[in-house]
């Protein structure tokens, strides 16, 4: 499972995007020239056999076909935007729906993950299933009734649902799968603010160094260790003529 998201970057004054991609065990950054899906072909590879949790961008549904979830973070802030600026009885309509359906999920996600701490009592993942089931029925039979909607905003919304409608429920399926894709966007925040502070990058090795030591402080990070630790390992282990210590808490046998 990969959450994966992007940001804009300078260097030199030119554009650039800043990757971020993040699993269970690591993050890793990647400042590339194009926002397109590959960049995704030289990362996770060709084809990715895992869950990838994305927002609903459209190079992530170029890349790729198998099983993905789609943030709902990003898409309530779809619709609380179309409802905000809603000029046709669709637009009121579909977004009253919608948010009111989305309420009730995550009253069940939310009474899911407390455990036995949850209000009203907490609910095994075969209880989520089953009674996700009909709010996901509800879903499909709002998208599907708006198909057509004379509102361009909220028949873009339908078909999204409409199409994608399993993209948005792996999480209630799929264990230690997110109903959003916060974990991409706290791992960007940390290289926004260091975008801020030095302006980006000169040169392509810069990019590099960048990535590289983002991805050792945010992985060291998630793990419980020292980031510089790690770098004076790696530096003791080069100059020693040796491989470099693995980022990976639990590094995986060949």
């Amino acid at each position: 499972m990969i959450n994966s998201d992007e940001t804009g970057y300078r260097t030199d004054g030119e554009k650039r995007w800043l990757w971020a991609l993040v699993a269970p065990g690591f993050v890793f950054y990647k400042i590339a020239l194009t926002r397109g899906a590959e960049v995704l072909v030289q990362l996770p590879g060709a084809v990715f056999a895992g869950i990838l949790c994305s927002d609903r961008c459209p190079l992530y549904t170029k890349y790729h076909q198998g099983e993905a979830q789609f943030c709902w973070a990003h898409f309530k802030r779809n619709i609380l935007g179309v409802q905000e600026l809603a000029k046709t009885s669709d637009a009121e309509r579909f977004c009253r729906d919608a948010l009111a359906l989305h309420a009730r999920l995550f009253r069940l996600w939310h009474r899911f993950r407390a455990g036995p701490d949850a209000n009203y009592g907490p609910l095994t993942r075969q209880q989520l299933i089953d009674r996700s089931i009909p709010i996901q029925k509800k879903f499909f039979a709002l998208a599907q009734h708006n198909l057509d909607s004379e509102d361009r905003d909220v028949r873009n919304l339908a078909t999204a649902l409409y199409v994608h409608l399993p993209k948005f429920f792996a999480f209630v399926e799929r264990e230690a799968v997110e109903p959003t894709n916060n974990s991409a966007e706290r791992a960007l925040r940390c290289a926004v603010q260091w975008r801020k502070t030095s302006f980006g990058s000169r040169s392509a090795t810069g990019e590099v160094a960048v990535a590289r030591l983002l991805t050792v402080t945010r992985t060291c990070r998630l793990s419980d260790r020292k980031p510089l630790a790690y770098l004076a390992a790696a530096i003791r282990s080069h100059r020693g003529g040796q491989p470099a210590p693995s980022l990976l808490e639990n590094p995986p046998t060949a």
